[in-house]
């Protein structure tokens, strides 16, 4: 007969009973307390979070969700997740994938409430209760409309637990060191359905699966060496129930380990009720942990309590460092800090999110951009405990705004100084043609005067003018597109060692220090030209050294890749490098952005056109080159140039012979202005030739076919209305294949008369020119 329990043990089972229950209702408490801290994480995302049940209707929806597609959360918890896809069947199938594999991701199109269509970037995963079921699945995605896509999409997924080894004291058995089993009880034998002969003797492992018996192997053979007992938890997945396992050895009388015991606990209705609590919790610390921002939490009085892995490689502090302080250790300074709370106690006051751009320090002190949603956290009953910071920074983006403002700044900049050139080659080939004017005429009146005529300085003194004009439209021209005379492999070296030797015989308070590289490359330019940005560089250094100083040349060969070329529209490749430094006074931001304007000055009125490094710049880039400058005020000034290299030999220069040279042929004279026509006529007259006119390509063509035999060489304008110089050339060159021809032209050697003269032409006069060079010209083609 059963004996009935005594009052001492009936209260000892109640107080158990009581005990029990009030761990569950703690159990209970702590999940709804880490629930709520979720849910607080979950609406402080800037990323959408949605979560929808197995039958796809949604059971969650973030305020980053809300804001994003214009639903309130009330409209849609419990509809269909199809009405955010644009297509219901690509939601069928993301839904699909996710049961299938457990995850997914994948760039989506989804529906706002009004309508329109955005894409976006969705990280799926499943959600499961307690027990491991499939209760639904969470959806984190983030709208790529805007922003450069990335590859590295917001991957939340839960984390596993790790099957809790095992065991409860209900079974007992003993297995040798093989993991065979010698004994073990009716409990649990239970648990294999077999008769006791038909398990004694046989392996663990014919019980259980690899992993199981690799990891119960471990533990094993580890009492067997150390002769110790251990503990440890264990989750069968053979009934998925939880126990606590402990491994004792049974020893001889020598002490040596013959078998293990293994007593096993069940503690699975205590596990369920942890497990619960602690999916919640580390569902929440995987998601926190994963997103990409910084995320704090911190105090009302602005301390930081928790902070994510994003947040301490943001910053560059281990958790530790920042745990309890004070977030002034991110602040510029005191008093940005002091903003920064204010903002957050009107967020806390208010209980009102708030987003905002504020600058951030790292712990190497960089500052750096960052845009900031700050929100309340609230605990039970709705209590204030404190502010979720979520930071996300803006370093890249601000980069990338600048650089596209800086390629805008250099691509406008280009285009103003193409325009600008074109405008100055233009305005150069009218003034040259009004000084050749000028310059003939005075060549002509100077032939029938002696130095003793009273008229005699004032014509040298008109020459003297010419020869000032034709600098400037020389500078113009410089500055202007294309604006290159004669090209021709140069040794840059040579060249700029005999520019400092002149330079500095004149301007001896400058010392000019020179570094030339070995075996530098040699490069295509035109020298008159390479000689004029070296002395207009060095005059710029001289004004900016008053009181004298150092001004410091160099050479290199370099190499440019397409990330630096790129920006100036030019190869790749070999250049060669020339620096320009002085010791001067420097120059302020606003100087350096304008420096290489036509017309812009910083000398006072009358002291400078404003044309020197505008031409400098026109030269370099007609080279296929590139010029840029670095300075600061008081720190002096480098200007770098570079220019492409050449595979061609260094040609020698000949000087050419300074007389005026006569002759008697037969010339065609070609021009369309009066001016030239006048004085052309009278010059080649003076020199003793038979001068045929022309003033078009069509009239000269007519007068070469009917006077061939009589005209030996033909002067031929380049820039002519109707026919062109280039096609009139071509036109006589099908008549007589053999003519001889001078081009001639206020614009520089550039583009056309480059081709011109690859097509046969014999030679290029700049104008304006004066008898003596006219005359050697003409002799040097007739001669040939």
């Amino acid at each position: 007969m059963d004996r009935k329990p005594t009052y001492e043990e009936l209260e000892k089972r109640v107080r158990e009973v009581e005990k029990e229950a009030r761990k569950r209702k703690q159990a209970e408490e702590d999940l709804r307390k880490s629930q709520e801290y979720v849910g607080n994480v979950i609406d402080s995302s800037l990323d959408m979070i949605i979560t929808v049940d197995t039958d796809r209707h949604i059971v969650e929806f973030n305020k980053a969700a809300e804001e994003t597609f214009g639903y309130r959360r009330e409209e849609v918890i419990g509809t269909l997740v199809d009405i955010l896809y644009a297509n219901p069947q690509e939601g069928l199938t993301v839904h699909k994938t996710t049961v299938e594999q457990g995850q997914c991701v994948q760039e989506i199109f989804n529906r706002r409430k009004n309508g329109k269509v955005f894409p976006s970037l969705l990280s799926a995963s499943l959600l499961r209760d307690a027990h491991g079921e499939v209760v639904g699945v969470m959806g984190v995605s983030r709208e790529i409309t805007e922003s450069k896509r990335t590859e590295e999409a917001f991957r939340e997924s839960e984390q596993r637990y790790r099957s809790l080894v095992e065991s409860t004291e209900d079974s007992i058995y003993l297995v040798d060191r093989s993991c065979r089993y010698l004994f073990m009880n009716e409990k649990h034998l239970s648990r294999f359905g077999l008769p006791k002969d038909s398990v004694i003797g046989r392996s663990y492992g014919e019980f259980h699966s690899k992993g199981e018996t690799k990891g119960f192997a471990r533990k094993v053979k580890e009492v067997f060496e150390t002769g110790k007992s251990l503990d440890y938890e264990y989750r069968s997945q053979r009934d998925g129930g939880y126990f606590l396992r402990t491994l004792s050895p049974i020893k001889e009388p020598d002490g040596k380990p013959v078998a293990v015991t293994v007593v096993s606990k069940d503690i699975t209705d205590r596990k369920l009720a942890q497990q619960a609590l602690r999916e919640s919790e580390l569902r929440m610390r995987s998601m926190f942990n994963s997103m990409e921002e910084a995320v704090l939490i911190v105090t009302p009085d602005r301390v930081i309590v928790d902070i994510n892995e994003a947040g301490t490689r943001m910053f560059g502090y281990s958790k530790d460092e920042l745990m309890n302080r004070s977030t002034e250790i991110l602040h510029v300074d005191h008093e940005h800090y002091l903003e920064f709370g204010r903002r957050t106690k009107d967020a806390f006051d208010k209980g009102q999110a708030a987003r905002f751009e504020f600058d951030t320090k790292r712990k190497n002190g960089e500052i750096f951009p960052t845009e900031r949603t700050i929100s309340l956290l609230k605990a039970d009953k709705g209590k204030r405990i404190g502010i979720l910071s979520v930071i996300r920074d803006l370093s890249e983006r601000k980069r990338a705004e600048e650089e596209k403002k800086k390629l805008e700044a250099q691509f406008q900049a280009a285009q103003r100084m193409e325009a600008m050139g074109t405008l100055a080659g233009g305005i150069a080939h009218n003034f040259n043609n009004i000084l050749m004017g000028i310059q003939g005429n005075a060549s002509l009146v100077l032939l029938h005067k002696t130095s003793d005529h009273p008229d005699y300085e004032r014509l040298k003194g008109i020459e003297e003018g010419v020869k000032s004009g034709a600098e400037l439209t020389r500078q113009l021209l410089g500055f202007a597109r294309g604006g290159k005379y004669e090209v021709r492999p140069t040794d840059l070296n040579e060249l700029i060692e005999n520019q400092n030797h002149m330079f500095g015989r004149t301007k001896k308070e400058i010392t000019i220090r020179g570094k030339y590289e070995d075996n530098l490359w040699t490069a295509e330019v035109d020298q008159g030209q390479i000689e004029q940005v070296l002395l207009n560089l060095y005059v710029n250094a001289w004004q900016a050294m008053p009181a004298g100083g150092d001004l410091h040349i160099q050479t290199e060969n370099v190499t440019l890749d397409e990330n630096y070329t790129k920006p100036f529209s030019i190869e790749p490749g070999r250049y060669v490098k020339i620096s320009v430094t002085d010791t001067g006074v420097g120059m302020d931001k606003k100087t350096r952005d304008r420096i290489f304007d036509p017309f812009f000055t910083t000398q006072e009125m009358g002291r400078g056109t404003g044309l020197g490094l505008a031409s400098v710049y026109g030269i370099v880039r007609n080279h296929g080159g590139i010029i840029n400058v670095a300075s600061k005020k008081g720190k002096g000034a480098t200007f770098n140039i570079y220019l492409p290299s050449s595979e061609k030999e260094v040609i020698e220069e000949k000087e050419s012979v300074g007389e005026t040279l006569k002759g008697s042929e037969g010339i065609l004279l070609v021009d369309d202005e009066d001016m030239i026509i006048d004085v052309g006529v009278g010059i080649l007259t003076e020199l003793g030739y038979k001068v045929l006119l022309a003033r078009s390509g069509k009239e000269a063509i007519e007068i070469y076919e009917k006077n061939k035999d009589n005209i030996d060489m033909v002067i031929l304008d380049m820039i002519m209305p109707q026919m062109g110089g280039g096609v009139t050339y071509d036109r006589l060159k099908k008549i007589n294949p053999d003519i001889k021809v001078l081009l001639s032209s206020g614009y520089s050697i550039n583009g056309q008369a480059t081709e011109i003269l690859e097509r046969g032409c014999n030679a290029f006069i700049q104008k304006p020119f004066n008898m003596k060079v006219l005359s050697q010209e003409v002799r040097k083609i007739l001669d040939t």
